[in-house]
């Protein structure tokens, strides 16, 4: 694949929460899947090199099992399977696409998927292919959001993108309140002092150390992920004040 030099990020994390993966009534649903296999897709035909990393809610969230009684080791495992079983369907809708993924998890399943191993995820990239990352961090206690924004370290991505279904950070619930204002761009240190929901305060903390952007935006408006790689002004920028 070659570079393509005019796109604003060419390495990026995509987070998907497993909340956007489901329909109505629906742990999985297929016009779901194949419109964001379309928006990976598109983007790659850019030449961006993209890591996904994809969250389980909408199979099994550990916090659920934690608030039934249930051991939060045990809990938080469970719900890195169902990230697992996301990321390989995922895999399967990209390759019916005709473009190849790899799914590397942070858990150790040798007969199922191969672990994180980032000399493999550089060659992947490279390569041309997408890398999606399950498991989360292949630890309880953190979120796939902090996973996402390990990932992004890792792999010295120019931008974390966390698609949403709404178009981007707001002040407050846009789905409650009608008169929710929109940001077009907000710093690290206002999101923590503000508790903005972006992500939790373990990932934005580590995107501001190493210095790497967010944008928040909805990933089921039509080329709304290739227009963010192209510096489209597209969701909601964070990043440290200049």
């Amino acid at each position: 694949m070659e570079k393509n030099n005019s796109l604003k990020f060419r390495r990026v994390v995509l987070k998907i929460s497993g909340e956007a993966l489901k329909g109505e009534g629906e742990v999985f649903n297929q016009n779901v899947f194949d419109h964001v296999a379309s928006e990976i897709e598109d983007a790659h035909r850019l030449g961006a090199q993209l890591g996904v990393v994809v969250g389980g809610g909408n199979i099994l969230r550990g916090e659920e099992l934690t608030r039934l009684g249930l051991d939060r080791n045990r809990s938080d495992y469970s719900g890195m399977i169902a990230t697992i079983i996301n990321a390989l369907v995922l895999q399967s809708y990209l390759h019916l696409k005709g473009i190849d993924a790899e799914v590397q998890s942070g858990l150790e399943i040798p007969a199922l998927i191969e672990p994180v191993d980032l000399r493999k995820t550089f060659s992947y990239l490279d390569s041309g292919k997408v890398v999606i990352f399950a498991a989360g961090t292949g630890r309880p206690y953190f979120t796939t959001d902090t996973a996402a924004t390990l990932r992004a370290c890792e792999i010295g991505a120019d931008a974390v993108l966390k698609a949403t279904k709404v178009d981007g950070v707001y002040d407050k619930d846009p789905e409650k309140f009608r008169d929710a204002k929109l940001f077009q761009e907000v710093s690290y240190n206002d999101v923590l002092k503000y508790r903005l929901n972006v992500m939790d305060m373990t990932a934005i903390s580590m995107c501001r150390e190493n210095n790497i952007p967010i944008v928040v935006f909805n990933l089921f408006r039509k080329g709304s992920l290739a227009g963010i790689l192209k510096g489209e002004k597209i969701g909601t920028l964070v990043k440290g004040v200049e």
